[in-house]
């Protein structure tokens, strides 16, 4: 936030500024907090966001296309979310039979956000739904590994990772993530 407040008070004095985010500002970035603090401060000021590349949708290119349908973004951090609250979440994306990606899926701290979640994920879904996961996206040490829902528990994940959980009708081919999108597809 200090650099957030560094930032519009250098606008404020007439200079072109920028915060760098990563992923997309407006995903779990920057952007909220830029608004909010120019609100705060009574900030007369143009506020430009530039959209980037969400890790959701790179993990997703990466995998296939498993995100052709409905989709949940939700980060398993409680920094700023009571847990209970991610939990719920959770549940409910669950229900909906919606492709569920997760930030932040586990820390030094928070070693078992993950299992619970995907215990309750479990109640609504089929242990064999694919499940990708994606380290240090479109860094060194890149990641991909595709496993299960019933494996996801004691996946080797930490905050560099991100987590796409299929839904129904997701399935795999040729060491790729597919959601169908509903398209009539085949020979005429």
């Amino acid at each position: 936030i200090e650099r957030c407040r560094e930032a519009i008070q250098e606008a404020v004095k007439g200079k072109n500024v920028a915060i760098v985010s990563s992923g997309d500002p407006g995903i779990y970035g920057m952007a909220g907090a830029i608004y909010q603090v120019a609100e705060d401060m009574q900030a007369d000021i143009d506020i430009e966001v530039v959209p980037g590349i969400t890790a959701a949708s790179a993990a997703a290119a990466i995998l296939g296309a498993p995100l052709m349908h409905d989709l949940a973004i939700i980060s398993l951090s409680d920094l700023l979310t009571p847990f209970d609250l991610i939990m719920k979440r959770v549940e409910h994306a669950s229900m909906a039979d919606m492709i569920i990606c997760l930030y932040n899926p586990k820390s030094k701290k928070r070693v078992d956000h993950l299992e619970k979640a995907t215990e309750i994920i479990l109640e609504h879904r089929m242990p064999n739904t694919p499940v990708g996961i994606l380290r240090n996206i479109g860094r060194d040490g890149q990641q991909k590994t595709i496993t299960t829902l019933a494996n996801l528990k004691n996946a080797d994940v930490d905050m560099f990772s991100t987590v796409i959980i299929g839904n129904s009708q997701t399935y795999t081919f040729d060491d790729m993530m597919i959601t169908p999108r509903g398209y009539a597809i085949g020979l005429e």
